[in-house]
């Protein structure tokens, strides 16, 4: 361990003093309260888990949370086996038919997400969902599965205190712009480069 004289001691007081006063004053700036509209984007890894993560927040206040999943539907998750332990705390609806390379049917995918864009907005109506994850909403969007103007027009005119979150890459700009907090995952290593493949409480 590296010896510290009192010296040292009274400027590393003196300095993290004057920065405590800087983040005190710049918190207390801070007082406005309302639901947010988060999206999590990027080609990096972790966009839906860290939507989860922030579920599992909301749920551990005691709130109720809703799950749309768009693309996502027809494989087993752990994280939903995981969710189901909350019981009707977590209203939960995988509406995805796969990926449209995996469907390789344009009608049956855009029946598919207007059938879960149609749930989003029964659960934003719902007053007891605090929190709205919508995974993968924006590989919708991408392919035009929705109508981007609708989709963003809904979300904005959303009910006062409820939280949103829209997961997937390539969020459309519009979508951005309307948004209070956008996170872009990138990409630094991946294993699956490396031929390792998809496997159980990692992926899914």
């Amino acid at each position: 361990m590296t010896d510290i004289d009192n010296k040292d001691e009274e400027r590393h007081r003196a300095k993290m003093a004057k920065r405590k006063a800087v983040q005190d004053a710049e918190v207390a700036s801070k007082t406005v309260e309302k639901g947010l509209l988060i999206v999590n984007t990027g080609p990096g890894k972790g966009k839906t888990t860290a939507a989860f993560g922030l579920a599992l927040r909301m749920l551990g206040y005691g709130k109720r949370v809703g799950v749309v999943q768009f693309i996502k539907g027809k494989w087993h998750t752990g994280e939903k086996d995981a969710f189901a332990a909350f019981g009707d705390r977590v209203v939960w609806h995988a509406m995805g038919e796969g990926f449209t390379w995996e469907t390789q049917d344009l009608k049956r995918d855009i029946a598919a997400a207007e059938a879960a864009w149609a749930k989003v907005l029964e659960l934003m109506a719902d007053p007891s969902i605090s929190l709205l994850v919508l995974d993968e909403l924006n590989i919708a969007l991408r392919y035009d599965y929705l109508d981007l103007d609708r989709v963003v027009g809904a979300l904005k005119a959303r009910r006062e205190g409820l939280h949103v979150v829209v997961t997937g890459r390539n969020a459309k700009p519009a979508l951005v712009e309307a948004a209070d907090l956008v996170t872009e995952m990138s990409v630094t290593k991946h294993h699956f480069s490396a031929g390792v493949k998809a496997q159980q409480g990692i992926e899914f």
